[in-house]
């Protein structure tokens, strides 16, 4: 897409200068004193609670904690102290129009440039410890670059005042540690060179890294060079995704994957003067609107994959996808989610983003009218269905996904406004989770997703575990589940057929097996259920089942200081289990209790 416009239409033609200011600099009061009353507030608050905490110290035996012991957060947390610190030093002088953060400002840059390496343990290459005449370019070594740079633009004259050496070496460091070995080298997987299966990587390191570049590109020439190489790594990416714009992580991988798209596009549209824009590709529109497609009541999305049951999704970006699409019920769902400017910046500091939502405001009434939830993505096989107050959530696919869990066939049902039946999502990532330990993890493992057990046999990873004769219905979506389960389980034929209408939601199981064996389904429930013989009562339904079932009744402490945000104190397994047998037909059904 990118490569088939630029090599008919060379984008050095489009740029209009360079290097290009993305945010108003501090010197331009007018700007900064039309930021909103209760912006400015949250923005003083957030440099009160930084001004007196000093940089965190980043040793190397922090950065060793990954691999001695799998902690990632031994080496995160001052990691992205030092970066948030720096940001509101940044907003301090930039609010106040006065430089008494300045030095602030200054330490931060300084001993940033200092760390020997921008990467984060966990994405360290090569060693326990990263090599500093071999830099690697992860994630946040490109948001790095672009702090960095950010700061360097919107404090230029005040920085120079200092000193002039400290932009030079921000700048040689940027280049160094960043912007040369984008341009050199064509190793690095998440490129597209060596690898097609691409994730969130991609756009989310372009975007930092075209951002760093309009900042201290001098000629146009060379900011449209890497712009260029930069976007044709997207269009890698792109061919990665499957053409309903569904993302595998999850919704709440938006924010680095569609949201890191559409930062792309805007810095595009931001250089060439809005003469080069995308908005009208089909498969960008239906990234953009990704989320909200998978929007629930209340604030909960649909949340499989390592997605939290209520992600925090960046309001603004969702607004401007909105804006660009001219889809009101997408802008009416990021001004209801836009949040605080220092919220931007509480789980990885992104400050491109505080800034886009301190100079976006959200005028204008948002658009509320929305569809009753009806949606179909054939390429991920996703299901959604609203209807008589229930709201169906149900997938296909396969477990050889994108930050996969073992989970074809699974499903959520919402009842009051949130889910009942669960998928537990997200928790706190170590070196198990992406690792060859990551289903020991047990909300990654089918036996914890409402799907059956076989035999005591659950799921197995890989794309070769997956469904198959999937089809979207009018009430629901059927699918076979049977080579989700390795040969171990002897599945002949798995067929699940979930529907709900009339307010009445069926799940209908016919499993033939190779050999008689027990089945034993499996229901992860937001509440402590009630059972009575045929009948589990939580959350203001009632499932039906047939008694002959053997149920059982698992709590689960959340533990996961991630997961409990979503889920705090138990969630709750319900197993209902069948006789051995070669052929199992089981039906259950939910709805709402009088």
């Amino acid at each position: 897409m990118f490569g088939e416009r630029f090599d008919a239409h060379p984008l050095r033609d489009s740029l209009t200068a360079a290097p290009v200011t993305l945010f108003p600099p501090m010197d331009d009061r007018a700007a900064w004193a039309s930021v909103a009353d209760a912006d400015r507030a949250d923005l003083l608050a957030l440099a009160d609670m930084y001004r007196d905490v000093p940089y965190a110290p980043c040793t190397a035996t922090q950065f060793l904690s990954f691999t001695r012991d799998g902690s990632r957060t031994a080496h995160e947390q001052p990691y992205f102290q030092r970066r948030r610190k720096l940001i509101a030093a940044v907003m301090d002088c930039c609010v106040t129009g006065r430089t008494e953060a300045l030095d602030t400002v200054i330490d931060g840059l300084w001993c940033i440039c200092e760390e020997t390496s921008w990467v984060i343990s966990a994405h360290s290459e090569g060693g326990p410890l990263p090599d500093p005449d071999s830099p690697v370019i992860d994630l946040f070594a490109a948001q790095t670059a672009m702090i960095l740079s950010l700061t360097c633009q919107l404090m230029a004259r005040q920085l120079a005042g200092v000193t002039p050496m400290l932009r030079a070496r921000v700048r040689r460091e940027v280049a160094l540690r960043v912007l040369s070995p984008f341009m050199a080298r064509n190793d690095f997987w998440w490129m597209g060179f060596t690898r097609r299966d691409l994730c969130n990587w991609t756009p989310w390191i372009v975007s930092n890294v075209i951002a760093a570049a309009c900042v201290w590109s001098e000629r146009a020439e060379e900011l449209a060079a890497l712009t260029d190489r930069a976007l044709r790594m997207v269009d890698r990416w792109l061919d990665a995704v499957p053409e309903d714009g569904g993302c595998d992580e999850g919704v709440g991988y938006w924010n680095m994957a569609g949201g890191a798209l559409l930062d792309c596009l805007t810095l595009l549209e931001t250089m060439t003067g809005g003469r080069v824009t995308f908005w009208h590709v089909p498969k960008i529109r239906a990234m953009l609107s990704f989320p909200r497609r998978m929007a629930l009541p209340g604030g909960w999305f649909v949340n499989f994959a390592d997605c939290d049951a209520r992600p925090d999704l960046s309001g603004e970006r969702l607004q401007t996808a909105g804006e660009k699409l001219g889809d009101g019920a997408l802008r009416a769902m990021g001004m209801a989610l836009r949040g605080t400017p220092s919220g931007q910046i509480a789980d990885v500091p992104h400050f491109t983003r505080m800034l886009m939502r301190l100079f976006h405001p959200a005028e204008g009434a948002p658009d509320l009218a929305g569809d009753r939830r009806d949606v179909w993505l054939p390429d991920l096989q996703v299901r959604v269905r609203e209807d008589g107050g229930l709201i169906l959530c149900c997938k296909g696919g396969h477990n050889g996904e994108s930050h996969n869990h073992n989970d074809v066939g699974s499903f959520i049902l919402c009842a009051d406004g949130g889910p009942a039946i669960v998928d537990a999502g997200n928790m706190t990532y170590t070196a198990r989770t992406f690792s060859a330990e990551r289903y020991t993890l047990w909300n990654t493992r089918s036996a914890y997703h409402n799907v059956p057990l076989i035999g005591g046999h659950e799921q197995q990873p890989g794309p070769q575990h997956a469904a198959r004769q999937v089809a979207a219905t009018p009430d629901g979506l059927t699918l076979d589940m049977a080579p989700a389960y390795g040969p171990e389980a002897g599945v002949l034929r798995a067929r699940r057929d979930l529907s709900l209408t009339g307010g009445l939601f069926t799940l209908t199981d016919e499993i033939a097996l190779r050999e008689a064996l027990p089945v034993t389904w499996v229901f992860l429930l937001r509440e402590k259920p009630l059972l009575t013989e045929g009948r589990a009562a939580f959350s203001g339904l009632t499932l039906r089942f047939d008694g002959g079932l053997s149920p059982r009744i698992e709590e689960i402490p959340v533990a996961d200081p991630r997961m409990a945000k979503h889920y705090p104190g138990s969630l709750w397994r319900l197993t209902l289990t069948g006789p051995a047998a070669t052929a199992h037909r089981q039906a259950f059904t939910a709805a709402q209790r009088a």
